[in-house]
């Protein structure tokens, strides 16, 4: 199994860096299932232009290779069914509001879970990023009414906030880092201990979750923060 988590980001040239590995292990499950190209279900939830941010998401993936897209758009407050992401080889959930992500997806969570224990691979793009998580930071810019990030990047949230997510690993993610400057908020709820840490990918950027190594593709750089002795522990790698 492998988890793709993408940090967001629209460079053209990062496509096929990108997105290539999740569609190359797609199109492995797809030669073993007898399907001449991979269908990969595309879940992207959005207020009325979920079809423009799906087409996008088809052609980034597009670029790395030839695929069969199985798409389901969403409005906010819609959630998600089983045969969204039933006969694919690959799941990829979009970007967007990041609560409205996990309000949405999180019927169909165990299933997606079943689906990667099983080998099926999966890549968050942004939000479809931050709610892989066990515990997922799901927006917020302030903790006790102190300014932590910019009120740009707080979903709708006024408070930092943690919720369940899909479950798909056992570390919070934060995406558009060095973008949106979304770094800082993930120290100041490391520091506080609403979670033991996590990973924070820029954009044009995938962090790869699989059996070994955690490995970089792309444009940017991984941020990983952890705590320590007196303060919170932050640290870079790259492709």
């Amino acid at each position: 199994m492998s988890v793709h988590l993408v940090g967001g980001g629209w460079n053209a040239d990062a496509f096929r860096a990108v997105f290539g590995p999740f569609l190359t292990e797609a199109a492995g499950r797809a030669e073993a299932a007898g399907r001449a190209e991979p269908r990969i279900a595309i879940i992207a939830v959005r207020d009325g232009d979920g079809a423009e941010h799906a087409g996008n998401l088809v052609a980034a993936v597009g670029a790395a290779g030839a695929f069969e897209p199985k798409v389901t758009t969403l409005a906010h407050g819609d959630t998600a069914v089983l045969t969204a992401v039933s006969e694919v080889d690959g799941i990829l959930v979009g970007g967007g509001l990041t609560p409205a992500y996990l309000a949405a997806v999180a019927p169909i969570a165990g299933e997606i879970r079943r689906q990667v224990a099983a080998g099926i691979p999966y890549l968050g793009f942004s939000a479809g990023a931050m709610i892989a998580a066990e515990r997922a930071l799901v927006g917020g810019w302030r903790m006790g009414g102190v300014e932590v990030s910019g009120e740009h990047a707080a979903e709708g949230l006024d408070e930092v906030t943690i919720e369940p997510g899909i479950g798909l690993l056992d570390v919070t993610v934060e995406v558009h880092t060095a973008q949106w400057g979304t770094l800082s908020r993930l120290v100041a709820a490391t520091e506080a201990g609403l979670i033991d840490g996590g990973l924070a990918v820029d954009e044009n950027t995938a962090l790869v979750v699989g059996e070994g190594a955690l490995s970089v593709v792309g444009a940017g750089s991984v941020w990983r923060v952890s705590q320590s002795d007196g303060g919170v522990l932050v640290s870079t790698f790259g492709a």
